[in-house]
């Protein structure tokens, strides 16, 4: 299976927002996404071992390194994205150890320990995307780290039942502690006050986070970031909505229809039409 038909099967926020990209650069970040996409799967896989997953994770590893036996054309084709946008190979590792710690860690003490997962599961993404994109300021490697984790807060709000029927709370126990809302009460589905109080709290988070990349965005960078500013668009549409519909998340899947999608990427397009450069008159 190529890297296109990896990405147009996921059908993912993050596929839409290459839209806005030229030929090229479409191509490139469709090769990245299908990495991600991969490796991904691997670790959510219902079929595979833990030790099968940690041999196929660390055949990608090896991948990124240098050629192997009997490697899917994929892998080449990553090698050869990495050489173009003199990627070291650290930076994709970072993300296959992003979703490795799923297969051994299934709880959070503190945000402190999740925002390194979060990090490695998106802002690690958002790093390497923006170097396919292109920019000029360096301050848009900050604007990638927050954005990704924005982004991974958001998902995380919206998946709290889906991803605790996995085995897993990606909520901070200390967070759970202080609004007194317990394992068994997630269990149970309780949606209490204190679990409202719970998710307005890592909400609220999220949105700190979005806060923090709108201001980081360099003015001079905000037209070749337009795919990652039609992703944050979309997040911040979603997390709203999940907000003034009280979290009822053990009850419904959130997501924002195709048209609402689309309007938003019409309108992240036209904000990016509007920092187009322009000549000087003469």
């Amino acid at each position: 299976m190529n890297a296109a038909t990896i990405t147009r099967q996921s059908k993912s926020n993050l596929a839409l927002a290459f839209v806005s990209l030229g030929r090229e650069r479409k191509r490139d970040i469709t090769i990245f996404y299908a990495f991600c996409r991969v490796v991904d799967d691997i670790a959510d896989s219902t079929e595979l071992s833990i030790i099968e997953k940690r041999v196929r994770l660390a055949t990608w590893r090896e991948m990124l390194r240098g050629a192997v036996a009997e490697e899917p054309l994929l892998a080449r084709d990553v090698r050869e994205l990495m050489h173009k946008y003199s990627l070291p190979s650290e930076m994709l590792e970072e993300i296959i150890a992003g979703v490795e710690m799923d297969l051994s860690i299934a709880r959070y003490p503190t945000f402190k320990d999740l925002r390194v997962y979060c990090y490695r599961v998106a802002s690690a993404v958002g790093l390497v995307s923006i170097e396919i994109f292109g920019y000029h300021n360096p301050r848009c490697r900050e604007y990638a780290i927050d954005l990704g984790l924005a982004l991974q807060m958001t998902n995380i709000i919206r998946d709290v039942w889906k991803d605790f029927q996995a085995g897993r709370i990606y909520l901070p126990q200390e967070d759970m502690a202080r609004f007194h809302y317990s394992e068994a009460d997630l269990a149970k589905r309780q949606r209490t006050e204190h679990f409202l109080q719970l998710m307005q709290f890592e909400a609220s988070r999220a949105r700190e986070f979005f806060s923090r990349a709108m201001t980081e965005l360099p003015p001079e960078d905000r037209r070749s970031m337009a795919p990652a500013e039609i992703m944050g668009s979309i997040y911040r549409a979603l997390l709203r909505r999940i907000e003034l519909d009280k979290f009822r998340v053990f009850e419904k899947e959130y997501q924002l229809s195709k048209l609402e999608k689309a309007g938003r990427i019409t309108a992240q397009l036209f904000k990016s039409f509007l920092n187009w450069p322009r000549r000087a008159s003469v």
